[in-house]
């Protein structure tokens, strides 16, 4: 593409729900095909793209205590959900084109690398798009706080949330028929707003880093390549 890229280096967030579309629970393929389309995109015009994924779509550690599961055990199988997941989008990225390392906070070694800082920078430097799955390797923090410090370990320009909704609202605008959005906020009136949309230790993280994050809707076609190449699209949280 000759429009040239705001960003060099991002970090795309993907919840497990996002993964679902219109099921109850698992993988969609037209989905999984649709971010698939969605991260080559950013790939053709040069930018490098780390992913860090959910696993809620197939197991929430934080709800695990209903099922009579300690909450340490629920966080871990929560985890190698997530794992299912890259190996998903693994998949049909490399049906795409696209080169792909998937790695792992929780070693897995018969399936994907263990995640080494060095080693997923020279990853992307060689272009190709890096998988970061297992969270933080850590029970008691989600993926949104592992997307935080991946972005700041692998000096991501951004952190790019990818949600169902067009950006952080006042409320949540699917309950909310009121709230209005946010075209900017900064980490502080997020975290003191408690602003659901990430948890409060990845705001924290970025702020202490100085990485922003976008919020923006995942599903709208040519929304990704729209930020990396400077649009407006979404919220911007900042300084």
């Amino acid at each position: 593409m000759a429009q040239s890229n705001k960003y060099k280096r991002v970090l795309l967030k993907l919840s497990g729900e996002s993964l679902m579309g219109e099921n109850g629970f698992g993988i969609s393929p037209k989905m999984l095909n649709h971010y698939a389309k969605e991260i080559k995109k950013v790939k053709d015009a040069g930018c490098e793209i780390a992913v860090v994924i959910g696993g809620g779509n197939i197991y929430r550690g934080l709800q695990a205590d209903e099922s009579g599961i300690e909450r340490v055990q629920g966080d871990y199988m929560g985890m190698l959900a997530t794992v299912i997941n890259g190996m998903a989008l693994q998949a049909v990225l490399e049906n795409q084109g696209v080169f792909t390392r998937l790695m792992t906070a929780i070693e897995l070694h018969k399936i994907a690398e263990p995640y080494i800082r060095r080693r997923a920078i020279r990853h992307l430097e060689k272009g190709r798009t890096v998988l970061l799955a297992g969270g933080t390797g850590n029970p008691f923090f989600t993926t949104d706080s592992a997307a935080a410090l991946r972005a700041v370990e692998i000096d991501a320009d951004v952190v790019l949330k990818g949600t169902r909704v067009d950006g952080i609202y006042t409320a949540d605008p699917e309950k909310d028929p009121t709230a209005t959005k946010y075209d900017r906020i900064t980490y502080d009136e997020a975290i003191n707003k408690d602003l659901s949309i990430m948890d409060t230790a990845a705001f924290a993280l970025c702020r202490e880093n100085n990485c922003p994050i976008v919020v923006f809707d995942i599903n709208g076609t040519d929304n990704l390549i729209k930020i990396v190449q400077g649009e407006d699209v979404g919220t911007l949280v900042s300084a």
